[in-house]
């Protein structure tokens, strides 16, 4: 599946369908890691092409060790997307995954407004369509004014190869989620109601922030779908777009005192049990 070594490390890069597909056979659990006897088997099949022959025991450990050392940069045992990508992919086909490597969003209020901006129809999913309006937009911003409509096309099916993880044909609130890298949840560093009077106020203040990105002084739109997502995630894990709305409808009626469909700064104080 992969082919032979072109200069000292560099191996001969694949297109993003082939990426697509060595990724979906050799991360079989889905857990976005090669990692465990995934990572055996990859490395075995990369010695194997590389040789042109069974490898040893010897050069499949000295290969996996050698090309581990080199791609390996969380140091953690495994192969990320994103270190595959260094190792495969050529600089024209990493844009398959310039979403995850250049642009981790920090917040889940800007993955709310792309989720919004291309789930036109509310329909809870992206289609392959809305996906393609995605990747043209972004290929756009990102510099690659002359990429081809039929690139476009090969991007956005591998894509949906990658991150569609039943294989349906639509993306799920969290498949978009994987494929634009989002952080980690920026409510889990907190504990607001163990902390003492102060450092609540304190939390609740760094909270608000980051929220209203808006700087309004009010969430509203999809700065209360980004605090809904995260607040309700620490909670019930991972969330549906369905079950985001149908949430975001219940907080807004809790914490929505005057109706005006945002939630205050001390409506959510109220909410959340801080005294400003």
């Amino acid at each position: 599946m992969v082919d032979a070594l072109d200069g000292s490390l560099g191996l001969n890069k694949i297109t993003a369908t082939e990426f697509a597909q060595l990724w979906n056979t050799f991360d079989a659990n889905q857990s976005g890691y090669i990692e465990g006897n995934e990572l055996d088997s990859f490395f075995y099949d990369l010695a194997k092409n590389i040789l042109k022959k069974e490898p040893t025991e010897d050069e499949h450990k000295k290969i996996k060790t050698l090309f581990m050392s080199a791609y390996d940069k969380a140091k953690d045992g495994r192969i990320s997307m994103n270190e595959l990508a260094k190792m495969l992919l050529s600089q024209d086909e990493e844009f398959l995954l310039f979403f995850r490597r250049k642009i981790p969003l920090n917040s889940s209020v800007t993955f709310m407004q792309i989720w919004r901006s291309y789930d036109k129809n509310r329909s809870g999913f992206l289609s392959k369509d809305e996906l393609r309006n995605f990747v043209s937009d972004y290929a756009i911003a990102a510099g690659c004014e002359s990429i081809t409509s039929a690139k476009v096309d090969e991007y956005t099916a591998s894509m949906m190869s990658l991150f569609d993880l039943n294989s349906d044909g639509l993306l799920t609130l969290q498949d978009m989620a994987r494929l634009v890298n989002v952080s980690q949840n920026f409510l889990l560093q907190f504990r607001i109601q163990a902390g003492s009077k102060e450092q609540r106020k304190q939390d609740f203040q760094k909270i608000f922030q980051h929220y209203d990105q808006s700087n309004s002084g009010a969430l509203e739109g999809v700065e209360v779908d980004g605090f809904v997502k995260d607040m309700m995630e620490t909670i019930r894990g991972p969330l549906t777009a369905s079950e985001l709305d149908e949430l975001k409808v219940s907080v807004l009626k809790h914490c929505d005192v005057n109706g005006d469909g945002k939630i205050q700064k001390n409506e959510l104080a109220v909410c959340l049990g801080v005294q400003l």
